[in-house]
């Protein structure tokens, strides 16, 4: 394979685009509403296989090879950014701490007029403010690792994939030192049909979006599946640019939807019944398996069920990695790593029974969120009792097997 032309449902990591030398891969929504490279002007293409090398999903391995397992419960000891932020505010302690030692960050922040998270280069702490905040879909990475100078020293944050065609883009190079590497513990990544499905209810609302907050803690970090918002027809609109300060200022968003309540992102989105293709079949990246030198996540399970301002699990994998975490304003807990990674995925997600059926309507331009999500609910009752109907059959089988040895 001379490039990525032929790839398609592939992770969507963007590495492809922003290695190739004369520019010609760009990074497309396909159909389902998940980025894939596309290649234009094909004549142009010097074939020298920069794309492919530098494509995860081209490679069965991972790039990081013999890492050394440390874990942790973490969280900033600045209460403003612990509260700000989805878990305890790692990400951001890292990325500002080695900003102060002369580094660059490379993180993710939400494009309001695109309607999509994107990766984007911070010079200072605060362009790196907007990083604050989990973003439950897939960012578009082109522009910000293209922003990247290869002789700099830099942090680079995102998912799994996107970390791990990074360090094969530095290891090609002979680049790693100079950067450090952070990914997540990761779910899957679900269709940006079902975000602009979302936004153009929420719209109804609150105007056209300006800011949008996934998992914020208005009601405590265990029930921290709500969504904020604020859009052009009232509420205040937080500059993310004014100052360090916006981190420790009151926000009262104008919409807010939990879980528990029925919000259709996230029901979707944790039904696994609009993730990538890739998610599905091809992720190499589950629990313990990371290419990036720190890996975060929410420490779930009963070491910190009654802490409600927010801890991460944080592994490293290298002493890169490891050094950079414990150097930052932080508060560090070892713990084994079963431990720190309690409630985490251990394998892909499956697709549920009717993801043919969303999938279809998903795709619709015409489909509402609404309409979608109460498709979920009519089919989540039928395989309900479905299962009921089933159970006594399994009972007598299992009956039968009892007696007969």
């Amino acid at each position: 394979m001379i490039n990525v032309s032929e790839i398609q449902s592939c992770y969507g990591c963007g590495m492809c685009a922003a290695v190739c030398p004369k520019r010609i891969i760009d990074m497309r929504l396909n159909a389902d509403g998940f980025y894939e490279p596309r290649i234009d002007e094909f004549d142009k293409c010097i074939k020298c296989g920069l794309c492919v090398e530098c494509c995860s999903y081209l490679h069965d391995d991972l790039s990081l090879k013999a890492p050394e397992v440390s874990s942790y419960a973490a969280w900033s000891n600045e209460h403003a950014v612990r509260r700000k932020c989805s878990s305890g505010g790692v990400s951001f302690e890292v990325g500002r701490s080695l900003i102060n030692k002369g580094y660059k960050a490379c993180g993710v922040r939400y494009n309001a007029d695109e309607e999509r998270p994107e990766h984007y280069v911070a010079n200072s702490v605060e362009e790196w403010i907007p990083s604050i905040g989990s973003k439950y879909i897939q960012s578009y990475t082109v522009d910000g690792f293209r922003a990247i100078d290869k002789k700099g020293k830099y942090f680079v944050t995102g998912t799994p994939c996107q970390m791990d065609s990074f360090r094969r883009y530095l290891q090609k190079f002979k680049k790693e030192e100079n950067f450090i590497l952070l990914d997540c513990f990761c779910h899957g990544v679900p269709s940006m049909n079902v975000w602009r499905k979302y936004i153009r209810e929420v719209e109804k609302k609150t105007g056209k979006i300006t800011y949008a907050s996934w998992r914020n803690k208005f009601t405590g970090w265990h029930d921290s599946w709500a969504m904020g918002i604020d859009g052009e027809k009232g509420g205040e609109t937080v500059d993310w640019h004014d100052s360090y300060n916006v981190l420790i200022r009151e926000k009262k968003s104008l919409h807010q939807s939990r879980l528990s309540q029925g919000d259709s992102f996230y029901r979707l989105f944790l039904s696994n019944s609009c993730l990538g293709k890739a998610c599905y079949d091809r992720c190499k990246f589950k629990y313990d398996k990371s290419s990036a030198d720190i890996r975060i996540g929410d420490f779930w399970g009963k070491t910190y069920e009654a802490d409600e301002d927010g801890v991460n699990a944080a592994v490293t994998f290298t002493k890169k990695g490891r050094d950079a975490l414990s150097s930052s304003n932080c508060t560090l807990v070892e713990h084994c790593f079963e431990v720190a990674a309690e409630g985490q995925m251990k394998t892909s997600p499956k697709r549920p029974l009717f993801y043919k059926l969303l999938r279809k309507k998903l795709n619709n331009p015409q489909t509402s969120i609404t309409e979608v999500y109460e498709a979920l609910k009519r089919y989540d009752f039928l395989l309900r009792q479905l299962r009921r109907l089933c159970h006594p059959v399994r009972s007598v089988k299992n009956l039968a097997r009892r007696l007969l040895g």
